[in-house]
């Protein structure tokens, strides 16, 4: 079972708040995501990254049926495109 994910209350000035959501728009990630995007990788500059530390999410909603989790077979990178097997 996966561990529950911790939730907080940040308090950003407005101006740095638009401009990381316009940030994480622009690599279509949400602003949240994005947060932790740079969090992670600020971690692993220091040299600070817990081996214990999951992998983030891909970008993009779940496919449908598809676990909710990634798993260490999960490429990292965003989804493919073009998914001939898709029924809409």
């Amino acid at each position: 079972m996966a561990s529950e994910r911790k939730k907080i209350l940040l308090r950003l000035d407005p101006a740095v708040h638009d401009a990381l959501a316009r940030w994480a728009g622009d690599e279509l990630r949400s602003t949240n995501a994005q947060i932790e995007f740079l969090l992670r990788q600020a971690l692993a500059d220091a040299g600070r990254m817990p081996r214990t530390a999951g992998r983030m999410r891909r970008p993009g909603r779940p496919a449908k049926g598809a676990a909710a989790e990634v798993t260490e077979d999960d490429p990292p990178g965003p989804p493919p495109t073009g998914d001939s097997t898709s029924e809409d």
